[in-house]
């Protein structure tokens, strides 16, 4: 009788904080609670979190995703914003139509929209650090007239900026890598040291927990899988935090993405997910590393999350 060949041993470092945050539990709720309260189908305006296993999951119950409110028709059906948020024309465009909306944007997304409209009423130029064509980035331009707002997005961005012998605050997008950001942010005050800063930094909490849990597991193994999507700004940004520390690393949307080519002979790989990433898509990635694999488990924390975020008042009037 053959014995089973032996599996090779593979060390897996679990990051934690990883997968859902505090706003887009949140987002999900949202649609969820809609739909139980209002019956399907509700819209929603573009994904309500970057993942297609979200959106496929949310769509079986009744969700229809749109990406202009010309496809909601009026009635007593909502019309949600995803938790990017949006431009105010999308809001007024939404009042003259008489849709019956629920705003899911992340609170802490919110906030900066609320920072970047506070420096504009002070007569200040606000220069936001982001990636164009991002969603976020677009509502949070889209809150202020035209020209009021300027993109940067490297540190020849900020090099190209003329100044206007005005007041200049900046405010940024809040997914973005925390050390890409902090070299931004110095090279602008070094340009203007007289400009307002974020009385408190804008990248989120759940964005710095998930990067430094990253640094910290990429330091101590040979490959990282990331999973997320590609669209999905946070998840993006893991990979390239994983790689900055020599970790060859993947993004993957689930299992089937996996290249197994690139865990060949590697002795440790750690896994993490993007904060719109379901725990179920880190739990079968793990399961396939053990059918490949005999893993040694183990979990790298290095933050506590305990962060939670109320309902919009719709819902819990309508409760």
């Amino acid at each position: 009788m053959t014995a089973a060949p032996t599996k090779p041993p593979l060390r897996v470092v679990l990051c934690s904080p990883r997968g859902f945050c505090a706003g887009v539990v949140r987002a999900i709720e949202v649609v969820e609670r809609a739909l139980q309260i209002y019956g399907p189908p509700v819209y929603v305006r573009h994904e309500i979190v970057h993942n297609r296993t979200v959106v496929d999951a949310l769509r079986a119950k009744g969700a229809i995703f749109i990406e202009a409110l010309s496809e909601a028709p009026p009635g007593p059906h909502p019309v949600i914003f995803s938790a990017h948020g949006v431009a105010k024309a999308v809001l007024e465009e939404a009042k003259a139509r008489s849709l019956f909306t629920i705003d899911a944007t992340c609170p802490l997304v919110t906030k900066v929209h609320r920072e970047a409209q506070a420096h504009f009423k002070h007569g200040r130029r606000i220069v936001l650090i982001g990636h164009a064509g991002h969603p976020e980035v677009i509502g949070t331009m889209g809150h202020l007239p035209p020209g009021a707002v300027t993109l940067v997005s490297t540190i020849d961005d900020v090099e190209g900026l003329a100044p206007d012998g005005g007041e200049i605050a900046y405010v940024t997008q809040t997914t973005l890598s925390v050390d890409d950001t902090r070299e931004i942010a110095a090279a602008l005050e070094r340009r203007f040291p007289a400009i307002h800063a974020p009385p408190v930094e804008d990248i989120c909490y759940a964005t710095t927990n998930r990067q430094e849990a990253v640094k910290a597991a990429a330091r101590a193994v040979e490959a990282f899988i990331v999973v997320g999507a590609a669209n999905s700004s946070n998840s993006m940004r893991l990979r390239e935090v994983a790689e900055r520390q020599g970790c060859a690393a993947q993004l993957v949307a689930d299992v089937r993405a996996i290249d197994w080519r690139a865990i060949d002979g590697v002795r440790s790989v750690a896994v993490t997910a993007g904060a719109s990433a379901p725990e179920a898509l880190v739990v079968r990635i793990v399961e396939a590393l053990g059918e490949r694999f005999a893993i040694a488990l183990e979990t790298l924390t290095t933050a506590s999350e305990t962060v939670a975020f109320p309902l919009p008042r719709a819902l819990r009037e309508a409760v």
